[in-house]
């Protein structure tokens, strides 16, 4: 059954690279509950084109090199976009989100007037979770709380509904760390941030994961300062005067 939302035209986004083993499970999981999905094959050198093949009413847009997580999800945000969506639900391909999980974000949706994003908030305290995963996530909710104000319990997960007409116009990063700068940027511009819970599934004999520890970390680190120099340099201040100019035309 296709589920729809009266007030908003929404996709699925799903960015994959080297995911044969669940890329058709995960596609076949959200046509389920939404038909307009757009794949954006980043470079994959597997079995994706064929697959992807079988799936005329699936938007597949191909990158015939494989360019990084966040190039692929900007591509498909452009696209979304032109195509006239105002929502994206994004969802990784290697099997660990539960398409089932999607009439969570459609039901969240529905009780905001204002824009929002939307994102998964895992349990990573259960069985199976690599600890690394564990860490760096806290590790990035601190410094998305520090840059903005927002406390969230998960800050990393893919699993997110975007609204596309606020999203930031340019962004700077195109691999893992472009999901943590475009939801510190994102809420910089005013857009309610806000977790809300799915299921999350680790299985090491079929998840093919991209992310490289070191050099990916230190990308993260990177951006990370910057946001913080930014914050300090330019967001906090800015704020501050938003508050007295508010405050000064109150008690005029």
């Amino acid at each position: 059954m296709t589920l729809s939302n009266t007030a908003h035209r929404i996709c699925v986004l799903i960015p994959t690279y080297n995911n044969a083993k669940t890329l058709k499970r995960v596609v076949d999981g959200v046509l389920q509950y939404i038909s307009d999905v757009y794949v954006i094959n980043d470079g994959s050198t597997d079995e994706t084109r064929h697959i992807l093949s079988e799936y005329p009413n699936v938007h597949v847009l191909h990158q015939e090199r494989n360019q990084g997580k966040g190039k692929a999800l900007l591509r498909g945000f452009q696209q979304a976009l032109a195509d006239g969506f105002d929502y994206a639900i994004t969802i990784d391909s290697d099997g660990q989100h539960y398409p089932d999980d999607i009439p969570v974000f459609l039901a969240e949706l529905k009780v905001h007037d204002e824009p929002v994003l939307l994102i998964g908030n895992r349990d990573m305290g259960q069985d199976g979770i690599p600890r690394k995963s564990s860490f760096g996530n806290r590790f990035s909710n601190f410094w998305f709380w520090f840059e903005t104000g927002i406390k969230l319990d998960d800050t990393q997960s893919g699993y997110r509904m975007y609204p596309l007409e606020h999203l930031p116009k340019h962004l700077f990063t195109n691999k893992f760390e472009f999901e943590i700068e475009i939801i510190v940027r994102t809420a910089w511009n005013g857009v309610l941030v806000k977790n809300v819970p799915v299921k999350v599934l680790y299985d090491p004999q079929e998840r093919v994961s991209h992310f490289r520890p070191f050099r990916d970390f230190t990308r993260i680190s990177i951006l990370n300062t910057v946001l913080v120099i930014i914050t300090l340099l330019y967001i906090k201040p800015r704020n501050f005067f938003r508050k007295l100019k508010k405050k000064a035309s109150s008690n005029s």
